[in-house]
Order: C-alpha cells, then sequence, then structure tokens
C-alpha cells in the first residue's frame, strides 16, 4: 500500500511594490500594525515610571505642586485675579487645558530621532511612534481630570461655592477639546521632529519653547485680563480658546468665540496635516543619514 504524499506547503506570495507617496496617510498599514501600536503604548507608558517609588502618583503630584506654586506666586504674591474662582480650581482647570498640549508636544517633538534606531532594524509605518506617544499621555490626562474633579467637589459640595456651575452636558464637550488638543499638539509635534532630525539644536530649546508659549497662553491669567487692544494677538494662539473653553466647561467663566475657536480648530486642521506630510517626507530617508 502506497503511502500518500506529503502535501506541498501553502504558497507564499509577496508583493513588491513602490514605496507610496509621502504625501499620502498609509491607513491600511497603520491598522496592520496595530498591535505594535498598543505595545508602544504600553511600554511608554510602563517605562516612564519604572523603577520609581510612587510611579503613575506623580500623574497626581506634578499638577498639584504646579497648582500650589502658581497659587502662591501668581495670585498671593503678584495678585493676578481668577475671574471670582477659588485659585486652586483656576489654575488646575487651565493645567488640565494645557498640560496635555505640552505632554504630546513634548513626546512626539524628538520621536523621528529617538526612534532611528528602531526605524533602521525594521519596516513599519513611521507615524506609529508619535501615534503611540499621542495616546499613552491620555493616560496622565485622564488622573489629572480626577484631581481636578476631586477639588471641583469639594469646593461645590462641601464649602458651597456660590461662583459654580454645577455639572451638566455641557461637561461632555471635554472629549471633543481633548480630540482638539491632541491633533493641534500632534502636528505641531510632527513639524518640530521633523525639524529636530536635521537641526539637533532644537532639542536643547525644546523645553523653553514650551514653557513661552505657556506663559503666552492665558494658563495664569484669564483672558479677560488681557487689554482689549492686545487680546486678539493673544487669541491667534491656537491653544488660547482650548484653555477657555475648557474654563467654561467646567467653571462657567472664560471668554470663548465661537469664531476664534472655529479658527483655532482650523488651524489644527491645517498644522496636522503639514506635519503628517513633512514628517512622512523627511522619514523616507531619515535612517540614511543618521
Amino acid at each position: 500500500m502506497n503511502a500518500p504524499a506529503p502535501s506541498s506547503p501553502p504558497e507564499t506570495e509577496i508583493v513588491i511594490k513602490a514605496s507610496s507617496a509621502w504625501f499620502t496617510i498609509d491607513w491600511r498599514g497603520l491598522l496592520a500594525y496595530r498591535d505594535l501600536l498598543r505595545q508602544l503604548i504600553q511600554r511608554d507608558f510602563t517605562a516612564r515610571y519604572k523603577q520609581t517609588i510612587l510611579g503613575p502618583t506623580w500623574f497626581f503630584f506634578n499638577p498639584v505642586v504646579t497648582t500650589l506654586t502658581f497659587t502662591l506666586v501668581f495670585n498671593k504674591v503678584i495678585g493676578v485675579p481668577t475671574d471670582g474662582v477659588p485659585p486652586m480650581l483656576f489654575y488646575l482647570c487651565g493645567m488640565l487645558g494645557w498640560s496635555y498640549f505640552a505632554a504630546v508636544l513634548g513626546n512626539t517633538g524628538n520621536s523621528l530621532a529617538g526612534s532611528a534606531a528602531l526605524f533602521s532594524k525594521v519596516y513599519f509605518p513611521r507615524l506609529i511612534p508619535p501615534l503611540a506617544l499621542t495616546v499613552s499621555s491620555m493616560f496622565a490626562l485622564g488622573i489629572q481630570f480626577l484631581t481636578f474633579f476631586v477639588f471641583f467637589a469639594r469646593a461645590h459640595w462641601f464649602t458651597a461655592t456660590p461662583t459654580l456651575p454645577a455639572p451638566g452636558l455641557l461637561w461632555l464637550a471635554f472629549p471633543a477639546i481633548v480630540l482638539h488638543m491632541a491633533v493641534l499638539a500632534l502636528g505641531v509635534g510632527l513639524i518640530l521632529s521633523t525639524l529636530t532630525a536635521k537641526y539637533r539644536d532644537l532639542n536643547h530649546i525644546q523645553g523653553y519653547l514650551i514653557q513661552l508659549w505657556m506663559y503666552a497662553t492665558p494658563v495664569i491669567y484669564p483672558l479677560s485680563r488681557v487689554p482689549e487692544k492686545w487680546r486678539w494677538i493673544a487669541e491667534l494662539n491656537p491653544v488660547t480658546p482650548i484653555v477657555e473653553a475648557s474654563r467654561r466647561i467646567f467653571l462657567g467663566v472664560g471668554t470663548v468665540d465661537p469664531s476664534r475657536y472655529a479658527q483655532s480648530v482650523a488651524a489644527a486642521v491645517v498644522i496636522f496635516l503639514v506635519g503628517v506630510f513633512a514628517y512622512q517626507r523627511a522619514a523616507r530617508t531619515f535612517v540614511d543619514t543618521v
């Protein structure tokens, strides 16, 4: 009796094609490498506080210590008003609208040069590392929101602060503001990452740029205190409507002009598209020049 012939292994089809143009987004590749995206998100979150005693609780202490400093220096010593809102809540809410933007910008600003070793070993869509950094930063934002809510609940229900509105449906608009922040910060970060890959000096001044941007944004002062003739300059800052809208949602204060907010959204989309295309163009030949 003859033994059956062994079955032949399944054929493997290898498709070789030209690389896509730098002005297109490889959505299919991002979907195919979603497991890598998930692993990088987990790595970025765990590596940041690995071998620390307090771990993720630093997400709680950082905004609280910063807020206490702002309250002492700017409110108590300098006398910067807070639109009738308790200073701690005013600054916590301002940091809620700024910290995520600054974190994403700071993390993605060097994502191209920082991932050079990984890029040179294996192919995957180059947008995955900055996307992972953007998503992993949302964990810190979630903890900061819980911190803000604790102080808000204490002021509203236990000390009966009359100027604070009760939580309402308007709070549900905050995820849209977070998306707005993410698109804007990722776009600026991709542009900065593209420039940093060529001009490494930007690594040394990136922190100063973010710090100056914060002082140009009404985080430690209300937009209402900016003189009317100069306010249009402050409103050209695309982060200004984000911070003011956050205060309007949670605290009932803040100068929010719908047209200015729409301009900020449009600017975020344009900056994001420019950042994606510039980043992908630089990523095509970056590994060959490092």
